[in-house]
Protein backbone atom coordinates (compact mmCIF):
# COMPACT_ATOMS: atom_id res chain seq x y z
CA UNK A 1 0.00 0.00 0.00
CA UNK A 2 0.74 3.84 -0.72
CA UNK A 3 0.48 6.81 0.76
CA UNK A 4 0.04 10.11 -0.41
CA UNK A 5 -0.56 13.26 1.71
CA UNK A 6 -3.08 14.69 -0.79
CA UNK A 7 -4.54 12.72 -3.99
CA UNK A 8 -3.24 15.70 -6.33
CA UNK A 9 -0.20 14.36 -5.58
CA UNK A 10 -0.18 10.51 -6.81
CA UNK A 11 1.90 10.50 -9.77
CA UNK A 12 0.00 9.65 -13.06
CA UNK A 13 2.03 6.84 -13.94
CA UNK A 14 1.61 5.31 -10.46
CA UNK A 15 -2.35 4.93 -11.01
CA UNK A 16 -3.50 1.90 -12.95
CA UNK A 17 -7.33 2.01 -12.53
CA UNK A 18 -8.47 3.42 -15.67
CA UNK A 19 -12.08 3.94 -14.60
CA UNK A 20 -11.55 5.69 -11.53
CA UNK A 21 -9.20 8.97 -10.84
CA UNK A 22 -7.42 9.28 -7.23
CA UNK A 23 -9.89 12.16 -6.05
CA UNK A 24 -12.74 9.84 -6.06
CA UNK A 25 -10.76 7.25 -4.08
CA UNK A 26 -9.19 9.91 -1.24
CA UNK A 27 -10.55 10.88 1.66
CA UNK A 28 -13.60 13.18 1.37
CA UNK A 29 -12.75 14.90 4.69
CA UNK A 30 -9.12 15.66 3.86
CA UNK A 31 -8.00 14.50 0.11
CA UNK A 32 -5.22 12.25 1.69
CA UNK A 33 -5.39 8.68 -0.29
CA UNK A 34 -4.00 5.41 0.53
CA UNK A 35 -3.28 3.27 -2.46
CA UNK A 36 -4.50 -0.32 -1.42
CA UNK A 37 -3.67 -2.53 -5.54
CA UNK A 38 -5.57 -5.38 -4.29
CA UNK A 39 -8.86 -3.54 -3.70
CA UNK A 40 -8.49 -1.19 -6.12
CA UNK A 41 -8.13 -4.16 -8.81
CA UNK A 42 -11.23 -5.60 -7.41
CA UNK A 43 -12.97 -2.63 -8.08
CA UNK A 44 -11.68 -2.16 -11.67
CA UNK A 45 -12.94 -5.96 -12.20
CA UNK A 46 -16.21 -5.01 -10.56
CA UNK A 47 -17.19 -1.75 -12.92
CA UNK A 48 -15.83 -3.94 -16.00
CA UNK A 49 -17.72 -7.11 -15.03
CA UNK A 50 -21.33 -4.88 -14.64
CA UNK A 51 -20.20 -2.37 -17.77
CA UNK A 52 -21.44 0.63 -16.61
CA UNK A 53 -19.92 3.61 -13.69
CA UNK A 54 -19.54 3.09 -10.26
CA UNK A 55 -20.47 6.08 -7.94
CA UNK A 56 -18.21 5.90 -5.33
CA UNK A 57 -19.51 7.76 -2.21
CA UNK A 58 -16.54 7.08 0.23
CA UNK A 59 -13.80 4.87 -0.31
CA UNK A 60 -10.21 5.74 2.05
CA UNK A 61 -11.04 7.33 5.02
CA UNK A 62 -8.16 9.25 6.93
CA UNK A 63 -8.36 8.60 10.99
CA UNK A 64 -9.43 11.63 12.13
CA UNK A 65 -12.42 11.62 9.22
CA UNK A 66 -13.20 8.66 10.01
CA UNK A 67 -13.64 9.48 13.74
CA UNK A 68 -15.55 12.61 12.74
CA UNK A 69 -17.84 10.85 10.54
CA UNK A 70 -19.04 8.00 13.41
CA UNK A 71 -17.11 4.99 11.28
CA UNK A 72 -15.97 2.10 13.27
CA UNK A 73 -12.74 2.45 15.00
CA UNK A 74 -11.65 -1.02 13.28
CA UNK A 75 -13.20 0.48 9.47
CA UNK A 76 -11.87 -1.33 6.74
CA UNK A 77 -11.84 2.51 4.94
CA UNK A 78 -9.09 2.93 6.69
CA UNK A 79 -7.21 0.28 5.00
CA UNK A 80 -8.04 1.38 1.39
CA UNK A 81 -9.76 -1.29 1.05
CA UNK A 82 -13.35 -0.44 1.48
CA UNK A 83 -16.41 1.11 -0.93
CA UNK A 84 -19.26 2.78 -0.49
CA UNK A 85 -21.10 2.59 -4.06
CA UNK A 86 -24.19 4.32 -4.87
CA UNK A 87 -27.14 1.88 -6.00
CA UNK A 88 -28.66 4.96 -8.07
CA UNK A 89 -28.06 3.26 -11.40
CA UNK A 90 -27.76 -0.61 -10.36
CA UNK A 91 -29.67 -3.55 -9.56
CA UNK A 92 -28.77 -3.89 -5.71
CA UNK A 93 -29.39 -8.00 -5.80
CA UNK A 94 -27.12 -7.63 -9.19
CA UNK A 95 -24.42 -5.57 -8.00
CA UNK A 96 -23.90 -7.62 -4.91
CA UNK A 97 -23.73 -10.82 -6.65
CA UNK A 98 -20.69 -9.55 -9.31
CA UNK A 99 -19.07 -7.80 -6.19
CA UNK A 100 -18.94 -11.07 -4.77
CA UNK A 101 -17.56 -12.59 -7.72
CA UNK A 102 -14.87 -9.71 -7.93
CA UNK A 103 -13.31 -10.84 -4.26
CA UNK A 104 -15.84 -8.49 -2.45
CA UNK A 105 -15.68 -10.48 1.12
CA UNK A 106 -17.62 -7.45 3.49
CA UNK A 107 -20.68 -6.63 2.14
CA UNK A 108 -22.99 -3.83 4.08
CA UNK A 109 -26.34 -2.79 2.38
CA UNK A 110 -28.13 0.60 3.36
CA UNK A 111 -31.17 0.74 1.48
CA UNK A 112 -32.21 4.38 3.51
CA UNK A 113 -28.89 5.93 1.90
CA UNK A 114 -29.51 3.62 -1.18
CA UNK A 115 -25.48 2.67 -1.29
CA UNK A 116 -23.93 -0.60 -0.83
CA UNK A 117 -20.44 -1.05 1.07
CA UNK A 118 -17.66 -3.85 0.28
CA UNK A 119 -14.40 -4.45 1.40
CA UNK A 120 -11.50 -6.88 0.78
CA UNK A 121 -11.67 -7.67 4.76
CA UNK A 122 -13.05 -10.85 6.54
CA UNK A 123 -16.55 -12.61 5.17
CA UNK A 124 -19.41 -10.83 7.09
CA UNK A 125 -22.92 -8.99 5.83
CA UNK A 126 -24.67 -7.02 7.85
CA UNK A 127 -27.84 -4.53 7.21
CA UNK A 128 -31.28 -4.17 5.67
CA UNK A 129 -32.28 -5.82 2.86
CA UNK A 130 -33.56 -3.57 -0.32
CA UNK A 131 -36.38 -3.77 -1.52
CA UNK A 132 -38.01 -4.76 -4.54
CA UNK A 133 -37.41 -2.82 -7.58
CA UNK A 134 -40.15 -2.65 -10.49
CA UNK A 135 -36.95 -3.18 -12.65
CA UNK A 136 -33.74 -4.58 -13.01
CA UNK A 137 -32.40 -1.83 -15.44
CA UNK A 138 -32.85 -3.64 -18.42
CA UNK A 139 -30.58 -2.33 -21.75
CA UNK A 140 -32.09 0.49 -22.98
CA UNK A 141 -34.47 -0.59 -26.26
CA UNK A 142 -34.01 1.07 -29.64
CA UNK A 143 -36.50 4.25 -29.73
CA UNK A 144 -40.26 3.47 -31.21
CA UNK A 145 -40.62 4.93 -34.53
CA UNK A 146 -43.69 5.94 -36.53
CA UNK A 147 -45.53 3.04 -38.24
CA UNK A 148 -44.32 4.05 -41.73
CA UNK A 149 -48.37 4.57 -43.41
CA UNK A 150 -48.84 7.39 -39.98
CA UNK A 151 -45.16 8.82 -40.59
CA UNK A 152 -45.65 12.58 -40.93
CA UNK A 153 -42.68 12.64 -42.49
CA UNK A 154 -43.47 10.65 -45.59
CA UNK A 155 -47.01 12.31 -45.39
CA UNK A 156 -45.17 15.75 -46.42
CA UNK A 157 -43.02 14.85 -48.32
CA UNK A 158 -45.79 12.75 -50.45
CA UNK A 159 -47.58 15.96 -50.72
CA UNK A 160 -44.88 18.07 -51.50
CA UNK A 161 -43.91 16.09 -54.52
CA UNK A 162 -47.44 16.04 -55.95
CA UNK A 163 -47.59 19.70 -55.62
CA UNK A 164 -44.22 20.15 -57.46
CA UNK A 165 -45.53 17.29 -60.38
CA UNK A 166 -48.98 19.45 -60.25
CA UNK A 167 -47.62 22.81 -60.40
CA UNK A 168 -44.77 21.52 -63.50
CA UNK A 169 -47.86 19.99 -65.46
CA UNK A 170 -49.81 23.05 -65.28
CA UNK A 171 -47.18 25.07 -66.76
CA UNK A 172 -46.34 22.52 -69.83
CA UNK A 173 -50.13 22.67 -71.03
CA UNK A 174 -50.21 26.61 -70.46
CA UNK A 175 -47.76 26.66 -72.74
CA UNK A 176 -49.98 24.23 -74.59
CA UNK A 177 -52.76 26.05 -74.85
CA UNK A 178 -51.19 29.68 -75.19
CA UNK A 179 -50.55 28.59 -78.71
CA UNK A 180 -54.36 27.44 -79.04
CA UNK A 181 -57.25 30.01 -80.78
CA UNK A 182 -61.01 29.91 -80.11
CA UNK A 183 -62.85 29.38 -76.70
CA UNK A 184 -60.06 27.80 -74.92
CA UNK A 185 -58.33 30.82 -74.55
CA UNK A 186 -60.21 31.86 -71.36
CA UNK A 187 -59.01 28.50 -69.47
CA UNK A 188 -55.35 29.64 -69.36
CA UNK A 189 -56.53 32.22 -66.13
CA UNK A 190 -58.09 29.02 -64.46
CA UNK A 191 -54.89 27.29 -65.37
CA UNK A 192 -52.75 29.73 -63.84
CA UNK A 193 -55.05 29.69 -60.39
CA UNK A 194 -54.25 26.24 -59.97
CA UNK A 195 -50.76 26.25 -60.51
CA UNK A 196 -50.34 28.50 -57.90
CA UNK A 197 -52.58 26.10 -55.72
CA UNK A 198 -50.05 23.50 -56.63
CA UNK A 199 -47.41 25.31 -55.77
CA UNK A 200 -49.14 26.06 -52.32
CA UNK A 201 -49.65 22.25 -51.54
CA UNK A 202 -45.69 21.31 -52.53
CA UNK A 203 -44.62 24.31 -49.87
CA UNK A 204 -47.18 23.27 -47.44
CA UNK A 205 -45.48 19.52 -48.40
CA UNK A 206 -41.92 20.79 -47.50
CA UNK A 207 -43.26 22.79 -44.05
CA UNK A 208 -44.89 19.31 -42.57
CA UNK A 209 -41.59 17.31 -43.71
CA UNK A 210 -38.97 20.14 -42.06
CA UNK A 211 -41.56 20.49 -38.83
CA UNK A 212 -41.53 16.54 -38.51
CA UNK A 213 -38.28 16.10 -38.79
CA UNK A 214 -37.33 18.53 -36.03
CA UNK A 215 -40.37 17.47 -34.09
CA UNK A 216 -39.05 13.95 -34.17
CA UNK A 217 -35.53 14.87 -33.30
CA UNK A 218 -36.89 16.43 -30.17
CA UNK A 219 -38.29 13.92 -29.00
CA UNK A 220 -35.32 11.23 -29.53
CA UNK A 221 -37.37 8.90 -32.04
CA UNK A 222 -35.16 9.01 -35.15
Amino acid sequence: MTYYQHWRNVPAKEWHWPNFSPAEIACRGTGKIQINEDALDRLQELRVMLGKPLIVNSAYRSPEHNKRVGGAKASQHLNGCAFDISMANHDPVTYIAAARKAGFKGIGTYPRSNFVHIDTGPARSWGDPFSARPSRFAADAAPAREHLADSRTIKGGGAAGIGTVGAAGVEVVQSALAEAQGAVQPLIGHLDTLRWVFVALALGGIAVTIYARLDDWKRGRR
